[in-house]
C-alpha cells in the first residue's frame, strides 16, 4: 500500500506539479526583449551588496559588478555588516572610489536578521528606481544586469530573481549541490512562481532585482526584518502586489565553497527547521513524506514482490527521469540518479539536525552571529 501511495504522489509530481523537473526557465544572454528598450529608457539601478566577513571573495565580486555592460546608470553600494576581517578594504581595492560606496553598518537592532538590516541601510542610502540585491559571493558576467533589467521591464514585473550556478567542484558538492537545486525546484516550482494566478512565491537571494516602488508598497525591508529565509519571504510579500519571476541563470555563479559534507550539512540545518515554522508536527509530517517518496520505493524495489515491487520500480524510474535535467545543468553523470534516495536521506537527517539545533543549541547562526529562537 505504501509503494502504491508513493506511485500516486510521484505521478502527480511528475505530470502536474508545475513541471519542476525541467530545471527552467533561463533567460538568454541576449533577446528581443533587450533590444526593445531604447537608449535612455534603461532605469538607473542601485546594486546593494551586504557583506560580513567576506574578504576572500568580495574583491572578485565587486570587479565583476563594475564590469557590467549595462547601458543605463548603475551604482554599487557595499554595506559592511560589522565584519571582523578586511572585507571593506578588499572591496575598495577592487575598483576606484568613484565606482563604489562603502557604508559601515550600524549595530544590528533587536528583531532584525543581519542581512536584512544591512540591506535596509543600503536601501536608505540610495535612490534609484530599481535595486539589485546580490550576495558577496556571487560573480556576474558582464551582460547579467542588462538581461535582468530587460526582462523586468519587458514583462512588467515587480521583481525578478535567479538561481545562480552554485559551486560544484568537490566530491561533497558534486553529490549534494545539484540535489539542493532539485529539491528547491520541487518545493517551489518555478512555473508556478511565475504564474500570477498561483499563490506559490519564492526567490533565490543571491540575485534579486526589485522595483523600489514595489519594495515601498510592501512596507520596505522592515516589513520582513526578522525573516531568516529572507528571499522567499520577500517574494511572498511582493507577489501580493504584482507579478514576479524566478529562473535559472548561467550569467552569475557562486564562488562560495562547500569543501565537505559537514559544510553542506550546516548550510541545510541553518534554516530547514525555520522553513517548517519550528513546528514539530510539520517536521514529523515532512520526514514521513520524504521517507514515503524516497525510501519506501527503494525498499519496495529491492525486497518486495508483485504489485509493490512494480510500483517501487515505477517510482524509481520517475524520480530518476525527473533528476536528469538538473544533473545536466551541473554537467554531472546521469548515474548520480542511483544515489538520489541516499542523498534524500542526508537531507532528511540535516533537517532533523536543524530541529535539534533549535531545541538544544539555541537556534540558527551564521557568520558568528546567533539568532537564538528568532522566528521566520
Amino acid at each position: 500500500m505504501l509503494a502504491l501511495a508513493a506511485l500516486v504522489i510521484w505521478l502527480y509530481l511528475f505530470f502536474a506539479h508545475g513541471r519542476f523537473w525541467l530545471s527552467g526557465p533561463e533567460l538568454p544572454k541576449s533577446s528581443p526583449q533587450q533590444t526593445q528598450i531604447i537608449s535612455g529608457a534603461w532605469p538607473a539601478v542601485d546594486i546593494i551588496i551586504p557583506a560580513r566577513d567576506e574578504a576572500e571573495t568580495i574583491a572578485t565580486v565587486i570587479a565583476s559588478l563594475v564590469a557590467q555592460d549595462y547601458p543605463g546608470v548603475f551604482r554599487l553600494t557595499l554595506v559592511d555588516d560589522n565584519s571582523s576581517d578586511r572585507t571593506a578594504a578588499a572591496a575598495a581595492s577592487a575598483c576606484s572610489a568613484s565606482h563604489l560606496r562603502i557604508i559601515e553598518g550600524e549595530p544590528r537592532p533587536e528583531g532584525w536578521s543581519g542581512k536584512l538590516w544591512a540591506l535596509s541601510q543600503g536601501v536608505a542610502a540610495t535612490s534609484a528606481p530599481v535595486i539589485l540585491f546580490t550576495d558577496a559571493d556571487i560573480v556576474h558576467e558582464p551582460a547579467h544586469l542588462s538581461v535582468l533589467v530587460a526582462h523586468l521591464q519587458a514583462a512588467q514585473l515587480e521583481m525578478a530573481s535567479e538561481m545562480v550556478r552554485l559551486n560544484c567542484s568537490t566530491f561533497a558538492e558534486r553529490a549534494l549541490v545539484p540535489a539542493f537545486v532539485y529539491f528547491f525546484q520541487m518545493l517551489y516550482p518555478f512555473a508556478r512562481v511565475n504564474d500570477p494566478r498561483s499563490r506559490v512565491a519564492a526567490a533565490a537571494g543571491g540575485t534579486v532585482l526589485i522595483r523600489r516602488e514595489a519594495l515601498e508598497r510592501i512596507g520596505g525591508i522592515e516589513a520582513i526584518r526578522s525573516a531568516l529565509i529572507d528571499d522567499v519571504t520577500l517574494a511572498q510579500a511582493v507577489k501580493t502586489i504584482g507579478p514576479i519571476y524566478l529562473g535559472h541563470t548561467r550569467l552569475a555563479s557562486s564562488i562560495r565553497p562547500y569543501p565537505g559534507f559537514t559544510a553542506i550539512w550546516q548550510m541545510i540545518a541553518r534554516t530547514a527547521f525555520t522553513q517548517l515554522r519550528h513546528s514539530s508536527v510539520l517536521l514529523l509530517l515532512t520526514l514521513a513524506a520524504l521517507a514515503l517518496l524516497w525510501l519506501v520505493p527503494l525498499w519496495s524495489s529491492v525486497s518486495a514482490h508483485g504489485g509493490p515491487r512494480i510500483a517501487g520500480l515505477a517510482v524509481s524510474g520517475l524520480a530518476a527521469l525527473s533528476y536528469i535535467p538538473t544533473l545536466m545543468r551541473y554537467r554531472r553523470s546521469p548515474l548520480w540518479v542511483l544515489a538520489l534516495p541516499f542523498i534524500a536521506l542526508f537531507y532528511m537527517a540535516a533537517t532533523l539536525g536543524s530541529a535539534c539545533n533549535h531545541w538544544f543549541g539555541g537556534g540558527a547562526s551564521w557568520k558568528n552571529r546567533s539568532y537564538g529562537q528568532q522566528r521566520e
